[in-house]
């Protein structure tokens, strides 16, 4: 099964026993669980959707990830902070996070209003964005992938993914208990480098308003123009190329 991996990991990490108490206070918020057609099901803690079971098994649930690229066309990342349970002090997007089950607004499913809230409400709390920077009607919603990933030990993440695309300079006050480093790098600069590249072609392709509808794309799948096999060829490409990593 193919699965696009949003996160890139910098070095191999070992298995937290000591959790920082922030931290480890967020793993009894309730994430929303679903099916592999994102139907929604009912909810369970983030310790109980992250921990992995005796089988190897995680419980499926909602999240999703957020791309910010400034005027210049330069992508945004962070470093996760070395706190953090899952993928410590590995480079990603601007956000990876979850609509939460107790959070009545998040649970909505309209234009994926819910997962937008969500969205919202993380960049503020991770990266300080203010609200009207990132206010819920400015995310492109690109599509939904099905991923899941393991982190060599008791922790792992098995999601339907919800991408999220942001065009806005935005204000920056990092939170030190979830980022690493207070300079957050504007990396690549997308719109100066070839027109065949896949960050370029996200940067322009045409986003659809409405939700897709039935199982979620294992790949980058229903709402794009390109093929999925030029799309993962050309990602891993330009991966290798050293574009997509710090």
């Amino acid at each position: 099964m193919n699965r696009v991996l949003l996160r890139c990991y910098s070095k191999s990490v070992p298995v937290l026993e000591n959790l920082d108490p922030l931290q480890e206070a967020s793993l009894e918020e309730r994430c929303i669980t679903v099916n592999e057609k994102d139907h929604a099901i009912g909810n369970a803690t983030k310790r109980e959707c992250h921990q992995v079971g005796k089988n190897g098994q995680l419980i499926l649930h909602r999240a999703f990830s957020v791309f910010i690229f400034n005027s210049k066309g330069d992508l945004l990342l962070q470093r996760r902070s070395p706190q953090k349970i899952t993928f410590p002090d590995c480079y990603t997007n601007a956000c990876c996070s979850h609509p939460l089950y107790d959070l009545e607004a998040e649970r909505e499913e309209r234009g994926a209003s819910g997962v937008r809230k969500a969205a919202q409400r993380r960049l503020q709390h991770e990266l300080g964005i203010p609200p009207q920077e990132a206010t819920p009607e400015s995310f492109h919603y690109l599509t939904r992938i099905h991923y899941q990933a393991g982190n060599r030990g008791q922790w792992g993440e098995h999601e339907i993914d919800y991408i999220m695309i942001l065009h806005r300079d935005v204000t920056l006050n990092p939170n030190m208990n979830e980022v690493s480093e207070v300079r957050l790098r504007w990396y690549e600069h997308v719109m100066r480098i070839e027109k065949e590249r896949i960050l370029r072609r996200i940067m322009e392709m045409k986003y659809l308003g409405k939700r897709p509808q039935g199982r979620p794309s294992k790949r980058w799948e229903e709402q794009v123009t390109l093929s999925v096999q030029v799309r993962q060829e050309e990602w891993w490409k330009d991966k290798d190329k050293g574009i997509l990593t710090n």
